[in-house]
């Protein structure tokens, strides 16, 4: 069966307006749709940068308790956090998994590792 959904960990974690802190959520795959569709937001249209607050903001299904992910939860999330979910984000749509691909650098065995918490602070 095809994973759709992936576990993902922030490094540092959403703070939502009553100061809690969010860091773990759901990514699912993206769709033709996901991609096409923030092309026509007027906000993309003035600020081609807002893509992918835009995108991120559609494939995200969870944060931590927050549920109804939207463009400005996107935009409260720290910059180290966004680079996480746009490697995340391409990562599961081009190789269809969150693990990351390594080589150990003594005996040059490749393997994967899951990356839920390799970027915590």
């Amino acid at each position: 069966m095809l994973q759709t959904e992936f576990d993902f960990s922030l490094p540092r974690g959403y703070v939502d307006s009553d100061g809690n802190l969010h860091r773990d959520g759901v990514m699912r795959l993206a769709t033709a749709l996901d991609e096409i569709a923030p092309t026509k937001d007027p906000r993309v249209q003035s600020n081609p940068n807002y893509l992918v607050i835009i995108l991120l903001s559609r494939v995200i299904t969870r944060l931590g308790s927050v549920e109804q992910i939207n463009p400005k939860i996107v935009e409260g999330i720290f910059a180290t956090d966004m680079a996480f979910l746009q490697d995340f984000y391409r990562r599961i749509n081009e190789d269809g998994t969150g693990n990351i691909k390594t080589v150990c650098p003594k005996c040059g065995h490749e393997y994967e590792v899951e990356d839920k918490n390799l970027g915590e602070v």
